[in-house]
């Protein structure tokens, strides 16, 4: 066993380290990989991710030292070196033997298991020669084979003071050998790697599903460049693109970049970033965002890129996965405690079972000649019986199955512990305004005070054209939907360009935006940010109470108003409903700064909506969603991102909806819909719920299949053969009960 290379004096800085690990079966082994390098002299800190199998960590050590010592675990380090796949394409049996065939050591356990199963006869039937060849052959099987097991034991004894899976195993092996059953110990080891190797698949076959996600991403673009009146093309690596290149991208091919369309048309398969299997159609302007790792159809297109590459969509998604992936669920909290305590209560166990009868009753301690197992024999078969290997695979299989599948489906969950927290949801606030409603309101009416009219009126004249010309010179360039509905009104109007962008711009959070414009001061916004003018609670009386309204002043003196209107999303109405079939006790609510007249004018069009709190500042949504909290428990919060980000970074559980185009969204929520509506919610809460029913079913399954054996290895019932049978395939039932969350529903 290698041991730690001495640090010199020179190492004092602490530095972050990370690396890139191979060989963890099951979380069990993450866990002792941390406890080891954690006891390293020198690391202040450390964490080992079994899903995404990286170690990080800080530390006055070099490399050297961490390879070290995780070598002397029994794992090693790897550079560039992919994760082994799964299979050739196949799950199943087919699968996994395509699995353990690529493996040389797997290869040489299966060819010694066969050898094993064919001598074993040899032992009760055989003359003495053969019978000891078969022995001989056996001891040499435990040997070959259970050497690293043993090893790997011993090694997270010494430095991770634990007491392992691997260190039963071995246990059991020896014990089984100085008692004469080498058959047995030979099956025991056999059959245990036998279940590693089907740990080590399943969790390959969620990062595979998962890297298949990732890795959609090409490697270079074609940059268009234009010199003299001549255009250049030059693939490059995709790395290398800046914010302003231009990319052309070919039908079949993949989009390399987040951009916009400047020239051309094609429809776009999206399904990899937002879930949608329909196809988006786009054409060249300002509305045409793409994304790289989509799928250009039809049509050749010319994009303006517009993130640096890390900023990308699809980098984004690696970021929240591999975070995702290394935040625990509950339960997985739940199973790790449990280990502690519960592997070396067995072992203590299995010695009492071996020992005390014998010494305190005269009971055989070996195995009497009339075949009736010894208490040494029995100890030993509870031994392998109480591994907690079931256990300890199932549960992070079943989420990084779960995290898997919603993410094909172009939702984004950070993590085991929001998934739990979705599940356990019954109270659902939406903000309105983007996420109710299409976020893309309209104008319906302009009123000047010096107008000849008395309501607010489409017609053009001239005092109304001036107002929303006003407004659209402070609204320019900023991102809420109202903001868009006046310029894009000013453009129809053909006043957007009759005055200049607005200087000095102050945003006024959740009430309006104000700025300077020729020496005066224009301000747009809503009631709240107009209240204290004289009359305006008058004014605002006279106005029909669902309308919606921004108002428009100048120096302190109200000029006029704009009435918008901002219809439900089509899916809304569908989704809502989906949400109170699947639990009639979840209650939905309304957050929106926009008047109470507008707010139960929508609700009336939502009956599935139970709440509505309007004329919210953006904090004061937050503080509603803290009342209701406190009042229900866990409150998901549903948002875009644009002004309720208090609301979403405060709740307990924060979703952001159309994560695809809203990167600051996907920052502070705990879940991403990449999908620009809330389709997707209610599936997301049933493959939540259907998790933590699994994770539930395979922890009954598990510890009810140890209790039964229990039971039957103390009276002497239970073979060795049997407890490691009954070991994997208590590990083969959890894992493949947990990968079901793999499949499409």
């Amino acid at each position: 066993m290698s041991a730690a290379p001495e640090k010199t004096e020179t190492q004092v800085e602490s530095r972050p380290f990370r690396f890139k690990v191979r060989g963890m079966d099951c979380a069990s082994c993450a866990t002792t990989l941390e406890r080891g390098l954690a006891e390293l002299d020198g690391v202040d800190d450390v964490h080992v991710s079994f899903t995404t199998e990286t170690i990080d960590g800080r530390g006055r050590v070099t490399p050297e030292d961490v390879r070290a010592r995780v070598e002397a675990l029994g794992y090693r380090i790897v550079d560039d070196e992919p994760p082994a796949a799964p299979s050739d394409g196949h799950g199943g049996v087919r699968g996994f033997l395509a699995f353990v065939w690529r493996d040389k050591a797997l290869r040489l356990a299966l060819a010694l298991g066969a050898a094993v199963l064919a001598t074993s006869p040899l032992l009760f039937a055989g003359p003495e020669p053969l019978r000891l060849g078969a022995v001989l052959l056996h001891l040499a099987v435990i040997a070959i084979v259970g050497y690293p097991i043993a090893r790997r034991g011993v090694a997270s004894l010494l430095f991770a003071r634990r007491v392992t899976i691997d260190l039963l195993m071995a246990a059991a092996a020896v014990g089984a050998v100085a008692i004469g059953a080498s058959g047995e110990a030979a099956a025991v080891i056999l059959l245990f790697t036998l279940g590693e190797a089907l740990e080590a698949y399943s969790a390959a076959r969620a990062r595979a599903s998962l890297g298949s996600l990732l890795a959609l991403r090409p490697a270079e673009a074609t940059v268009v460049r234009e010199h003299g009146g001549h255009r250049d093309y030059r693939v490059v690596p995709v790395g290398d693109l800046a914010p302003g290149d231009r990319v052309l991208v070919k039908p079949g091919e993949r989009i390399p970049a987040d951009g916009r369309v400047v020239a051309g048309a094609s429809t776009v398969d999206q399904s990899a970033i937002t879930g949608e299997a329909v196809p988006v159609t786009v054409t060249a302007g300002e509305e045409s965002e793409v994304f790289a790792g989509t799928i250009n159809i039809d049509g050749t297109l010319e994009i303006e890129v517009g993130r640096e590459p890390e900023d990308f969509t699809i980098s984004q998604i690696a970021r929240l996965v591999e975070q995702a992936q290394s935040q625990r669920s509950p339960a997985e909290r739940f199973v790790d405690r449990f280990a502690e305590w519960y592997t070396p209560l067995v072992v203590a166990l299995a010695v009492a079972v071996a020992v005390v009868p014998p010494l305190a009753f005269g009971q055989p301690f070996l195995s009497p000649a009339d075949g009736a197992p010894g208490w040494l024999y029995r100890g030993l078969a509870l031994l392998i019986i109480a591994c907690p290997c079931a256990l300890i695979v199932s549960i992070p299989v079943t989420v990084v199955s779960a995290l898997t599948r919603l993410a094909h489906l172009g939702v984004l969950v950070r993590g085991g512990a929001n998934l739990d927290e979705l599940a356990r949801t019954t109270v659902f606030a939406f903000d309105k305004t983007g996420t109710l409603t299409r976020g893309r309101p309209t104008v319906s009416g302009v009123r000047s005070f010096e107008c000849a009219h008395t309501e607010a009126h489409l017609t053009e004249c001239a005092p109304c054209d001036e107002i929303v010309a006003l407004a659209a010179s402070v609204e320019r360039g900023s991102a809420h939907p109202f903001a868009r509905a006046v310029v894009h009104a000013a453009e129809e109007r053909r006043v957007g360009q009759r005055y200049p962008h607005a200087a000095d711009i102050t945003s006024h959070m959740g009430r309006g935006v104000s700025g300077t414009l020729n020496g005066r001061r224009v301000t747009v916004g809503n009631a709240s940010l107009f209240a204290e003018l004289e009359h305006f609670d008058e004014l605002v009386a006279a106005q029909h109470p669902s309308s919606s309204l921004v108002f428009v002043g100048e120096d302190g003196n109200l000029k006029g108003y704009i009435t918008v209107e901002d219809r439900p999303r089509p899916t809304t109405a569908a989704a809502l409903k989906a949400l109170k079939a699947l639990d009639p006790r979840h209650r939905l609510v309304m957050l929106t700064g926009d008047r109470r007249g507008v707010a139960e004018r929508l609700a009336a069009e939502l009956p599935e909506i139970d709440e509505v709190h309007a004329e919210l500042l953006p904090e004061q949504k937050l503080e509603t969603v803290q009342r209701l909290e406190a009042r229900h428990g866990t409150v998901a919060m549903i948002g875009d991102g644009i002004n309720d980000t208090p609301a979403l970074a405060g709740a307990r559980l924060g979703i952001a909806m159309g994560g695809a185009g809203a990167h600051h969204a996907m920052e502070i929520a705990d879940v991403v819909l990449m999908q620009d509506d809330l389709e997707r919610l209610p599936q997301a809460v049933r493959i939540s719920r259907k998790t933590r029913r699994l994770i539930r079913e395979n922890i009954v399954l598990s510890l009810g299949l140890k209790i039964a054996f229990l039971a039957l290895a103390v009276p002497g019932l239970a073979t060795l053969w049997m407890a490691v049978l009954a070991d994997v395939g208590a590990t083969v039932l959890v894992t493949l009960n947990g990968m079901r969350m793999l499949r499409a529903e």
